[in-house]
């Protein structure tokens, strides 16, 4: 058992050399963030912005919570695409929310159903439970190990999680990354 844990220590050792320092893309976000912000060009401000930026990644270092989770360069590679795939369903339901909307409480079917969920981190559950609830028409009410409680509006949602394209995105988004 401890053998796997090395292999997947030396794995990770091993994928983190080729990505950019977790430190090194905070220290760009944070200049980013505050160059959009304030827009100045003069030097002192610059400096300024500087300083406060090396000031908090100074902190953040001493404070040790600078990793993989909260700084997850690892995802933007995909994240682009499942982003696109997800405002597309995210659309696709709202339309369908509208529609049995209109057509009455007849055609609603509220449902609360536990499903699994594929997801070996906790970033991974947390992206495939944010996707669930950003969804029109259903909302992740619980996670407890690899499953999740769901409520969906229509029974159908649920149906459409069950079919498993949703998990299977995030899946590869998590395991492809």
């Amino acid at each position: 058992m401890n053998n796997s844990k090395i292999l997947d220590k030396l794995t990770l050792d091993e994928t983190n050399r080729y990505l950019p320092s977790h430190k090194l893309c905070l220290c760009l976000s944070l200049s980013l963030f505050w160059w959009i912000n304030s827009n100045y060009s003069n030097a002192l401000l610059l400096s300024l912005g500087a300083a406060s930026i090396l000031l908090v990644l100074f902190i953040a270092h001493r404070m040790d919570v600078i990793d993989h989770e909260s700084q997850p360069v690892h995802l933007s590679v995909k994240l682009p695409s499942y982003m696109l795939w997800l405002v597309k369903e995210i659309i696709l339901a709202n339309i369908s929310v509208v529609k049995h909307i209109w057509l009455g409480n007849g055609s609603i079917s509220p449902t609360l159903v536990t499903i699994d969920a594929s997801q070996r981190t906790d970033l991974g559950k947390v992206i495939y439970a944010n996707s669930i609830t950003l969804t029109p028409g259903t909302v992740t009410v619980d996670i407890v190990g690899n499953r999740m409680t769901i409520h969906a509006l229509i029974k159908e949602n649920i149906e459409t999680l069950k079919a498993g394209e949703m998990d299977r995105r995030v899946t590869e988004l998590e395991n492809k990354c």
